[in-house]
């Protein structure tokens, strides 16, 4: 028994160790992954130049005064830099997010859009442009009314879900499902009526994604909410550990999960649609990243959601870049890169593993 119980011990020791180890890792590249991505660009900006305008900005020094303003200045502090930290954002959003998501319905295949929220804020996204509704908010009305799009839709798949009873996973899904068909009917229905060929382009282009209309504003707001979030549900790691045993399990252990996956579901979604308002559709990354994270280290939510959040923030910053320098003069959709990484790697997933929710048997 002794030696047992020093073996476990043991082994508890170096999978904590092995934890904080990768942790440290993922944040380490992180940092490197900005201090890097931040040089890629279409203007030819040396390294000092580009590192010097951040030195300023950021501690003052007055030897590099004269980077305080300019040409330089300008395409480093107000473009790149906030949209590689835009990108951090939201590609921690979406994997913290699809982490969430997946133990909320029990399902490895639920992503952050599982709740409709991609199709009403798609439908948000055409009112706005092909009615017009929604130009109170200026230059910004298609990102708020796809916010609010993907926000109402949200709360309407609570709402069918709980009718008849509490919400469950399978209710959720089934909501979801629904509610998502609705919406896509009738941004359907509004392209046909208004039969407006620019604007149907500018929603193609929309869904495809895009960092482009980075600002330090959507930065400003993205970075803190999803930093902020991303702690909560980490907190929160043992009730997310017990919602993939199912209610009756948690019932019997003291715990009714109804009002805390409500809260969880709000939560997610508010986050989910300032990601849909900066970045456009972003497919795929709250899917993948949580699955390689378990099937390197399991389904503990402790360790889960800041290695998803390290990695996704990670991923999504050097899939900008490659959109950014893929094609000459000219930027591929980050939706439609990351679509093209994600899937293949998803179905190699899918075929070299049992899934146990996304664990090697």
């Amino acid at each position: 028994m002794k030696k047992a119980a020093a073996s476990d011990k043991k082994s508890s020791i170096l999978r904590t160790s092995l934890f904080v180890l990768v942790l440290a890792g993922l944040f380490v590249f992180l940092i490197f992954s900005i201090l890097t991505a931040v040089t890629f660009g279409n203007a030819d900006l040396s390294l000092k130049e580009v590192y010097s305008v951040i030195a300023y900005k950021l501690f003052h020094i007055k030897s590099l005064s004269s980077y305080g303003e300019g040409a330089v200045h300008d395409v480093v502090w107000l473009i790149r830099l906030p949209r590689v930290l835009l990108a951090l954002g939201v590609g921690m959003a979406l994997s913290v997010c699809g982490v969430v998501m997946q133990a909320i319905v029990q399902n490895p295949l639920a992503d952050p859009y599982v709740l409709g929220v991609s199709s009403g804020a798609s439908l948000g996204a055409t009112l706005a442009l092909m009615a017009g509704i929604g130009s109170i908010f200026g230059s910004n009305s298609v990102g708020v009314m796809a916010f609010i799009g993907a926000l109402i839709t949200s709360f309407a798949v609570l709402a069918v879900a709980n009718m008849g009873g509490k919400a469950t996973s399978g209710k959720l899904i089934l909501a979801g499902m629904a509610i998502s068909s609705v919406c896509s009917a009738f941004s359907n229905f509004v392209i046909y009526i208004t039969n407006d060929k620019n604007a149907s382009a500018e929603i193609v282009r929309w869904t495809m994604g895009s960092l482009g209309g980075a600002s330090w504003e959507r930065v400003m707001i993205m970075l803190p909410l999803t930093i902020a979030c991303a702690l909560i549900f980490w907190t929160q790691y043992r009730n997310l550990n017990l919602m993939l045993l199912g209610d009756d399990v948690s019932i019997t252990l003291g715990t009714d999960l109804h009002r805390i996956r409500t809260v969880y579901l709000i939560l997610a979604s508010v986050l989910v649609g300032f990601a849909v308002y900066s970045a456009g559709m972003i497919g795929f990354v709250g899917l993948v990243i949580p699955h390689i994270i378990r099937i390197l280290f399991g389904t503990d939510h402790k360790k889960l959601i800041p290695l998803s959040a390290l990695l996704g923030a990670s991923f999504l910053i050097w899939c900008d870049v490659l959109c950014r320098i893929i094609l000459k003069n000219s930027e591929m959709p980050i939706g439609v890169l990351v679509s093209i990484i994600g899937a293949p790697c998803f179905i190699y997933l899918l075929v070299r593993k049992s899934y146990g929710f996304g664990g090697a048997k």
